[in-house]
């Protein structure tokens, strides 16, 4: 049942993203960043982390799931290390995701050319 609920939440999730592409004129950029942002606030107000006890990785990994994240880090250091927190606490909590998408990124540069559009 945990893979059913992971698969329909996320499922759900791309869904929306996908009608915010087709219906609006928003830029990709912002929907990332619109989605990164509604997941620090969702986190914030208490409703993402029951959420991702319920659906797991169909919550925690979208973009979502990475604001989540951020706020998770930015709560905690804040409250240990005061003010500096707030400018720590979200790299040290998402410093494993940061680090593989950098890499992996430069690996996938190493393998495949890329085409310049004419």
């Amino acid at each position: 049942m945990d893979y059913f609920n992971a698969f329909w939440v996320g499922g759900i999730i791309c869904a929306l993203v996908q009608l915010l592409m087709e219906k609006t004129k928003l830029l990709p950029g912002r929907i990332m960043v619109l989605l990164v942002c509604s997941g620090a606030v969702l986190g914030a107000l208490g409703f993402y982390e029951p959420l991702m006890d319920f659906a797991g990785a169909g919550a925690s990994v979208p973009l979502l799931g990475f604001g989540n994240t951020l706020f998770k880090g930015v709560r905690e250091h804040l409250l240990s290390d005061g003010f500096i927190g707030l400018f720590m606490g979200g790299f040290t909590s998402s410093a494993v995701g940061i680090s593989a998408a950098l890499i992996f990124g430069y690996l996938a540069s190493l393998i495949f050319q890329p085409k310049m559009k004419k």
